[in-house]
């Protein structure tokens, strides 16, 4: 009897090795992908080469950042410990200490007194700053011209301007429409803080008017700028005191001291200015029957008075728009008088400088020959001739 057998379909173990060598295959490309990760020998030539230079420039990167958000630090920490004790000061103006070195005792006495006056130098340093800290500026307006002694009185002013205490300013005008070459470079010699002005009204011939029209210069530049500190005309011909300026420093609104001068014979020195009963003043030196009429006898180098009172019209007596100068069209020696009653009312808003007015610090002399001739930028062409 004939059978027919079918043949059976592929079971599903036929299959196995199949999905062995599938499995197998995938498990080996998952462990060469570990390895390739995990291994350096593994990456690529490029990542290879430039992975250390990496590193070493990521290190060098953080150490410069870090330089540069805190570079000097102890200088820092040096400034700052010591910013309470030890003020700012130029190491050119502190005097050298001199030290002698003959034998191991005088080696320690010479280095004890060493240290004494460099202690004794930063106090005086400290006093000098807080004088200059505390202290007004002193603007010295000096109205100056072509003559034979110009350059002997500005040279003169000048010397006494240098060993005041600072801070002051030399505002020093000429007639003229331009500043001269010969006073410019006295005042850049001079070592004084200063401002070179001209005035070019050259219609003025009058000694009066011209003094006047300059002085007028300087106190429109002040107002302009507003230059806070005391003002004082300084005539360049006048002498001053170093107590002067010390004493003008503490002026408050408007202070007034007497002056010495030369009579008209010359023959006796004469006071011209306050009669003071402590610090008020209380009376006036009067000298000239001329000048009798006038309502303050003060020489015009004999008061100082504070620069807000050009701009601030609540600190002065005329409060109106009207700017405060002095006038040209009042007879000779009353400029001074109608000045002062721009700034003050009475006798009750002066200053008495100093205290009683027992002290004379400046004098005003007259010595100077007005014919005297005088070459031309103060200098010879030829050497002078000499008869022995």
């Amino acid at each position: 009897m004939a059978s027919i057998r079918r043949t059976l379909s592929p079971s599903p173990h036929h299959h196995f090795p199949h999905r062995l060598q599938l499995s197998s295959y995938s498990k080996f490309k998952y462990q060469n992908q570990n390895q390739f990760l995990s291994s350096p020998s593994s990456l690529s030539p490029f990542l290879l080469y430039y992975r250390r230079p990496f590193y070493r420039f990521l290190l060098c990167f953080l150490l410069g950042f870090m330089f540069g958000v805190f570079p000097f630090a102890h200088l820092h920490f040096d400034l700052d410990a010591n910013l309470g004790t030890v003020p700012f000061s130029h190491p050119s103006l502190q005097p050298r200490q001199r030290v002698d070195h003959h034998s191991l005792s005088s080696g320690i006495h010479t280095q004890r007194n060493s240290v004494w006056s460099s202690n004794k130098n930063k106090q005086a340093i400290v006093d000098g700053e807080k004088s200059i800290k505390d202290g007004k500026l002193v603007i010295v307006v000096t109205p100056t011209y072509n003559r034979a002694a110009q350059g002997y009185y500005l040279n003169r002013l000048a010397h006494t301007l240098r060993l005041v205490e600072p801070p002051l300013l030399w505002i020093v005008v000429e007639m003229g429409e331009a500043v001269t070459p010969e006073t410019a470079l006295m005042l850049r010699k001079s070592g004084v803080m200063y401002r070179h002005l001209f005035c070019s009204k050259n219609n003025s011939t009058n000694f009066k008017d011209r003094g006047v029209h300059q002085r007028n210069t300087a106190l429109e530049h002040i107002e302009t700028h507003r230059l806070d500190g005391i003002i004082y005309f300084a005539d360049d011909d006048n002498v001053y005191s170093l107590e002067l300026f010390d004493r003008i420093r503490q002026i408050r609104k408007f202070g007034t001291w007497p002056v010495a001068m030369l009579a008209q014979g010359k023959n006796k020195a004469i006071l011209e200015g306050p009669v003071c009963d402590g610090d008020r003043v209380i009376g006036w030196h009067t000298n000239e029957k001329s000048k009798r009429l006038r309502r303050f006898h003060i020489d015009m180098s004999g008061f100082a008075f504070n620069s807000t009172l050009l701009w601030d019209p609540k600190r002065r007596y005329h409060v109106s728009w009207n700017a405060i100068r002095q006038l040209d069209t009042v007879p000779e020696g009353f400029q001074e008088t109608t000045f002062i009653e721009q700034l003050v009312e009475d006798e009750s808003e002066m200053e008495a400088v100093p205290p009683g007015c027992n002290r004379i610090l400046n004098w005003h002399l007259h010595l100077e020959s007005k014919n005297l001739p005088y070459p031309k930028g103060w200098e010879l062409s030829e050497n002078l001739d000499v008869n022995g």
